[in-house]
Protein backbone atom coordinates (compact mmCIF):
# COMPACT_ATOMS: atom_id res chain seq x y z
CA UNK A 1 0.00 0.00 0.00
CA UNK A 2 2.86 2.00 0.99
CA UNK A 3 3.85 1.70 -2.99
CA UNK A 4 0.92 3.38 -4.52
CA UNK A 5 0.50 6.04 -1.81
CA UNK A 6 3.60 7.62 -2.41
CA UNK A 7 1.70 8.48 -5.72
CA UNK A 8 -1.27 9.80 -4.68
CA UNK A 9 -3.65 9.66 -1.68
CA UNK A 10 -5.13 6.42 -1.52
CA UNK A 11 -9.01 6.49 -1.47
CA UNK A 12 -9.39 2.46 -1.64
CA UNK A 13 -7.44 -0.33 -1.45
CA UNK A 14 -7.10 -4.36 -1.87
CA UNK A 15 -4.54 -7.06 -1.38
CA UNK A 16 -6.20 -10.78 -1.09
CA UNK A 17 -4.05 -13.01 0.60
CA UNK A 18 -1.38 -14.62 -0.62
CA UNK A 19 -2.26 -18.52 0.96
CA UNK A 20 -5.14 -19.06 1.69
CA UNK A 21 -5.09 -21.12 5.17
CA UNK A 22 -8.80 -22.88 5.15
CA UNK A 23 -7.61 -24.56 1.73
CA UNK A 24 -3.92 -24.87 1.75
CA UNK A 25 -2.95 -23.24 -1.27
CA UNK A 26 -1.05 -20.24 -2.70
CA UNK A 27 -3.37 -17.32 -4.15
CA UNK A 28 -2.82 -15.64 -7.55
CA UNK A 29 -2.23 -11.85 -6.54
CA UNK A 30 -3.69 -8.80 -7.40
CA UNK A 31 -3.77 -5.21 -6.44
CA UNK A 32 -6.70 -2.64 -6.87
CA UNK A 33 -6.59 0.56 -5.39
CA UNK A 34 -7.98 4.08 -6.62
CA UNK A 35 -6.54 7.26 -5.53
CA UNK A 36 -8.41 9.80 -4.13
CA UNK A 37 -8.00 12.52 -7.30
CA UNK A 38 -6.28 10.38 -10.24
CA UNK A 39 -4.05 11.38 -12.58
CA UNK A 40 -3.38 10.22 -15.96
CA UNK A 41 0.36 10.84 -16.10
CA UNK A 42 0.95 8.84 -12.66
CA UNK A 43 -0.99 5.62 -14.26
CA UNK A 44 1.03 5.99 -17.59
CA UNK A 45 4.02 6.41 -15.20
CA UNK A 46 3.32 3.12 -13.05
CA UNK A 47 2.59 1.11 -16.21
CA UNK A 48 5.88 1.96 -17.42
CA UNK A 49 7.80 1.45 -14.03
CA UNK A 50 5.84 -2.22 -14.10
CA UNK A 51 7.01 -2.48 -17.61
CA UNK A 52 10.51 -2.26 -16.76
CA UNK A 53 10.55 -4.99 -13.92
CA UNK A 54 12.08 -8.31 -15.18
CA UNK A 55 8.75 -10.52 -14.18
CA UNK A 56 7.77 -14.08 -14.82
CA UNK A 57 4.99 -13.83 -16.01
CA UNK A 58 3.17 -10.97 -18.30
CA UNK A 59 1.48 -8.33 -15.96
CA UNK A 60 -1.26 -5.02 -17.27
CA UNK A 61 -2.50 -2.36 -14.90
CA UNK A 62 -6.41 -1.85 -16.00
CA UNK A 63 -8.00 1.33 -15.73
CA UNK A 64 -10.95 0.84 -17.60
CA UNK A 65 -13.25 1.37 -14.42
CA UNK A 66 -13.13 3.50 -11.40
CA UNK A 67 -10.58 1.44 -9.68
CA UNK A 68 -7.22 0.45 -10.77
CA UNK A 69 -5.88 -3.02 -10.97
CA UNK A 70 -2.92 -4.67 -11.32
CA UNK A 71 -2.75 -8.05 -12.28
CA UNK A 72 -1.22 -11.05 -14.29
CA UNK A 73 -2.20 -10.67 -17.72
CA UNK A 74 -3.49 -14.10 -17.87
CA UNK A 75 -6.39 -13.40 -15.65
CA UNK A 76 -8.13 -10.66 -17.80
CA UNK A 77 -6.95 -13.11 -20.79
CA UNK A 78 -9.19 -15.81 -19.72
CA UNK A 79 -11.90 -14.09 -18.31
CA UNK A 80 -12.05 -12.05 -21.16
CA UNK A 81 -12.51 -8.95 -18.69
CA UNK A 82 -12.54 -7.34 -15.35
CA UNK A 83 -16.83 -6.88 -15.94
CA UNK A 84 -16.68 -10.86 -16.48
CA UNK A 85 -18.43 -12.82 -14.06
CA UNK A 86 -16.17 -15.71 -15.06
CA UNK A 87 -13.23 -13.71 -13.54
CA UNK A 88 -13.89 -15.21 -9.65
CA UNK A 89 -14.25 -18.61 -11.22
CA UNK A 90 -10.77 -18.09 -13.30
CA UNK A 91 -9.07 -16.55 -10.57
CA UNK A 92 -10.23 -19.83 -8.26
CA UNK A 93 -9.50 -21.86 -11.03
CA UNK A 94 -5.70 -20.84 -11.14
CA UNK A 95 -5.70 -20.85 -7.33
CA UNK A 96 -6.50 -25.16 -7.22
CA UNK A 97 -4.77 -25.87 -10.34
CA UNK A 98 -1.69 -23.90 -11.24
CA UNK A 99 0.47 -23.25 -7.93
CA UNK A 100 3.69 -22.48 -9.78
CA UNK A 101 1.75 -19.97 -11.83
CA UNK A 102 0.78 -18.24 -8.17
CA UNK A 103 4.16 -18.50 -6.82
CA UNK A 104 5.32 -16.88 -9.90
CA UNK A 105 3.25 -14.32 -10.05
CA UNK A 106 3.48 -13.91 -5.36
CA UNK A 107 7.06 -13.44 -6.64
CA UNK A 108 6.88 -10.98 -9.60
CA UNK A 109 4.17 -8.94 -6.93
CA UNK A 110 7.02 -8.41 -4.83
CA UNK A 111 9.61 -7.52 -7.14
CA UNK A 112 7.07 -4.61 -8.49
CA UNK A 113 6.48 -3.29 -5.43
CA UNK A 114 9.54 -3.08 -4.36
CA UNK A 115 10.67 -0.98 -7.66
CA UNK A 116 7.40 1.18 -6.80
CA UNK A 117 8.94 2.16 -3.78
CA UNK A 118 12.02 2.74 -5.03
CA UNK A 119 11.49 4.99 -8.59
CA UNK A 120 11.39 8.37 -8.51
CA UNK A 121 8.06 10.35 -7.61
CA UNK A 122 7.18 12.58 -10.49
CA UNK A 123 6.55 15.99 -10.27
CA UNK A 124 2.90 17.16 -10.94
Amino acid sequence: MRALNRFGELAWFKLPKEYNDVYGYHQVPYLGWRYASPRDDIAQYIEDAVSKVPTQVEWALDRTRRNWILLPGRLRNEAQGLEDPAFSDVVHSINTQDQEFCLKALSDLDLIVRHLQQIPIPES
